[in-house]
């Protein structure tokens, strides 16, 4: 299962696809794949704890 964060509340959740809206905060957002796919933070499934803390830049940027 893909982890994704949310890229407006930095919600982070497992789901095959990439929603509509955001779970937590109910808005039409980007979503970050931030699933690890390396042995170091758990394999596939895992969050990636180097995405996860890393800032999303703002779309206008």
């Amino acid at each position: 299962m893909t982890q994704w964060k949310c890229s407006n509340c930095s919600y982070t959740f497992g789901a095959e696809t990439v929603p509509e809206k955001c779970p937590s905060c109910k808005q039409t957002c980007t979503f970050s794949d931030v699933t690890c796919y390396i042995p170091d933070c758990g394999g596939p499934g895992n969050i990636d704890p180097r995405l996860v803390g890393k800032k999303d830049k703002p779309l206008n940027e």
